[in-house]
């Protein structure tokens, strides 16, 4: 290779950027120690801009479209440089692409949780998370505000500093605002401009960047207050909910008198049922039927060392036959002033029939 073509090859005579990163904002030419040759061609692609620095000072910058660098294309750049007729010899300078796409995958969200105060809640904390799209509208303002001499920079460059923006202003607007939290999904939308404004104000000159879209996906509440809702909405799908502890006392009952041997579920059986039989009460008064009948002495039951009742003599009588109730189930009251066995107690024994007897021994030879 001769001295001419070693020349030739240190000079740039195409200058281009083949973008294939989906968050790079701003990328540098790798000219290295490379001249730029007169006439050369600047290729710059649709959502692209270029820029020329020369010893730290912005130039000329240039829109999409295929250029030849030449005296008339670079007048800034030739005005810095001392050219005062043009030029014909190879030149140096630093080109920054810029990408004015939109970056649209980029996501935001409270790091802490947000206090506030609520009117249905009072004083709570919420959570926030959405996405923003993000795009370079003043190259100069961002080469200089956030660029420096960086090789090339991405957009997660910038993303914690947005993040920060995004999650106080939130704050803010949600104070602010005074909706209810349970009334925020409904303004989303007009939450969501809002707060992409305030964010904007913030950034567009200093920065030069420009935020197209920011979205509010979601405001949580602390789990404890989430179960509480869940609680609360539950009750309202269970709609009557006088029927359907009634229909919860009657399946109680059931399971009760099915299972003659526990003592837990004699006790449950024996409260729900005595609750059963005041709901029917109340009702029938309240419709103009017959009125209940007068009260009876009432008894405690003891249940695996717990204290249940008071339940009346017609209800525990209707326990011990169904087997809920045994001989020696520990009561207290109507008379008795001690925890004494059911069937110690006169008005209680005589609902206890003798204990039928075993069952018969199988056929022989089985």
């Amino acid at each position: 290779m001769g001295l001419l073509d070693k020349l030739r090859g240190e000079l740039v005579d195409i200058v281009e950027w083949v973008d294939d990163g989906a968050h790079t904002l701003v990328w540098r030419f790798p000219r290295y120690q490379n001249e730029i040759k007169n006439g050369a061609q600047l290729v710059v692609r649709p959502g692209q801009k270029a820029i020329f620095v020369d010893r730290g000072k912005i130039a000329d910058v240039f829109e999409p479209g295929q250029h030849t660098l030449a005296t008339a294309n670079l007048p800034v750049l030739s005005t810095l440089q001392g050219w005062k007729y043009g030029f014909d010899s190879p030149f140096k300078a630093e080109v920054y692409f810029v990408s004015t796409r939109q970056v649209t995958d980029l996501k935001w969200g409270t790091p802490q949780p947000i206090m506030l105060r609520d009117a249905d809640f009072g004083p709570i904390r919420l959570r926030a998370f959405g996405t923003y799209a993000l795009r370079a509208a003043d190259p100069k303002a961002l080469l200089v505000g956030l660029v420096g001499t960086d090789q090339d920079f991405e957009a997660d460059e910038v993303g914690e500093l947005l993040r920060s923006m995004i999650a106080n202003s939130f704050a803010q607007l949600v104070g602010e605002s005074k909706i209810a939290a349970l009334d925020l999904a409904a303004s989303f939308r007009s939450l969501s401009e809002q707060l992409r404004k305030r964010v904007q104000e913030q950034i567009d000159d200093e920065y030069g960047l420009e935020l197209p879209q920011l979205l509010i996906v979601n405001v949580s509440l602390p789990p404890e207050v989430e179960k509480a809702l869940d609680t609360r909405s539950s009750m309202g799908v269970i709609g009557d909910l006088q029927r359907f502890q009634q229909f919860q006392m009657g399946q109680a009952m059931l399971a009760g008198a099915q299972n003659p041997g526990g003592l837990g579920a004699a006790g449950a059986g024996i409260g729900l049922g005595m609750a059963v039989a005041q709901q029917m009460g109340q009702a029938m008064a309240g419709s103009g039927g017959a009125p209940p009948p007068p009260p009876g002495p009432s008894y405690y039951v003891a249940v695996n060392g717990q204290t249940t009742g008071p339940f009346p003599l017609a209800q525990l009588a209707s326990a011990i036959q169904a087997g809920q109730v045994q001989v020696g189930t520990l009561v207290y009251g109507g008379g008795v002033t001690a925890w004494t066995p059911a069937g110690q107690v006169p008005a209680l024994a005589p609902h206890f029939a003798a204990p039928p007897p075993p069952p018969p021994p199988p056929p022989p030879g089985k």
